[in-house]
């Protein structure tokens, strides 16, 4: 069974990195980051290909980001969870997140070979406070067969 610790650690302070950011509020990352930032996260947006996104500056690399940030959520093609683990870790980031779907077997390696606090296999939706809508009911579908972490 996962710990809910790690999970709450990681949103505490409602500060983080998210790779993966989109100018596009109808792909995931462009969605994630406008819903975020609507709840009062402060999220330093990563990409690559934007200067800004809805205002916020945006950050070519995490090598770039401000030396406080040290958590990163991760919501890119798995593809680019590698690279994102390997600047985390030159970086000196403590903590990393990486959305269902976006890990990979050396990216999770990496990290825990790095001492990161890794949190894998969940989703930011069921997580960050106010869950509404469809991830409500899927957080407590999770938690009646018992497989939301405790």
């Amino acid at each position: 069974m996962k710990k809910i610790q790690p999970i709450l650690d990681f949103l505490e302070g409602s500060e983080f990195a998210m790779a993966g950011v989109s100018r596009d509020r109808k792909k995931f990352g462009g969605a994630l980051f406008a819903d975020l930032n609507g709840r009062g996260f402060r999220i330093y947006p990563i990409n690559p290909n934007a200067d800004k996104i809805d205002g916020h500056d945006c950050y070519p690399d995490v090598t770039s980001l401000p030396e406080h940030v040290q958590k990163l959520f991760i919501v890119t093609a798995k593809k680019e969870t590698v690279p994102l683990v390997e600047q985390a870790v030159r970086k000196g980031i403590s903590k990393i997140w990486i959305q269902q779907m976006s890990e990979t077997p050396e990216a999770i390696r990496l990290a825990e070979e790095n001492n990161i606090d890794l949190i894998t296999r969940e989703c930011m939706y069921m997580h960050a406070e106010p869950v509404g809508s469809i991830h409500k009911f899927h957080r407590a579908v999770r938690k009646f067969f018992g497989r939301f972490p405790k």
